[in-house]
């Protein structure tokens, strides 16, 4: 079996990483996405164990403390955080894996699995961002200040990603994350592994 690519997606509150995802997942059977703790409220409309693991400290730390997550951080008043669990089985039967974290896990992941590829996703402006976050009415205006006043910060590590894409327009967007994630199955390893009896014949 091949064993399949960890993505990384990173992106400031409010670019529109969750919507992309959400439709690459839908257009491509062969991605999985990893489902992240965290200690945040639900938003209306996400579910448990869908979206996030919705949990309390107490239970974050429980889980932080015996040394189950790959990745954690510290965003916005919340803890979020990656279970290592399901991740290994996920690549080694052949899914690409999609991590939704921000740039601290990112970091985290890339000294545990070096050939993850990162992708950072940036709004056309600061002034968008905040439009956004406005009109998904599911912050409160504090929140709101708090998340524009950070993503500036969080933006600044995009020079540590692989690959960048400006989501102004979302079905560009959505079309750079798949040539990405299929230029990434084209990588000649993948190919002489999945087409290993055609290579024969052929050499």
């Amino acid at each position: 079996m091949i064993q399949g690519n960890l993505f990384i997606i990173t992106a400031a509150s409010g670019a529109g990483k969750t919507s992309l995802v959400k439709q690459l997942l839908a257009n491509d059977s062969q991605v999985k996405l990893s489902v992240s703790h965290t200690t945040r409220k639900a938003r209306q409309g996400e579910q448990n164990g869908v979206h996030y693991y919705f949990v309390n400290e107490l239970e974050f730390l429980q889980v932080l403390n015996a040394g189950g997550f790959l990745e954690s951080a510290d965003v916005h008043g919340a803890k979020y955080g990656t279970a290592q669990s399901g991740i290994d089985t996920a690549l080694q039967a052949g899914y690409d894996v999609i991590l939704e974290i921000d740039w601290q896990g990112a970091a985290q992941v890339r000294n545990i699995y070096p050939q993850s590829i990162s992708i950072f996703i940036l709004p056309p402006s600061l002034e968008a961002l905040e439009q956004r976050l406005n009109n998904r009415g599911q912050d409160s205006v504090e929140v709101i200040n708090k998340r524009v006043a950070a993503a500036h910060e969080e933006m600044r590590h995009v020079v540590e990603f692989d690959y960048v894409t400006i989501n102004d327009n979302f079905d560009v967007a959505l079309q750079d994350l798949q040539a990405i994630i299929r230029a990434s199955r084209l990588k000649t390893q993948s190919q002489l592994q999945r087409h290993a009896a055609l290579v024969q014949k052929l050499t």
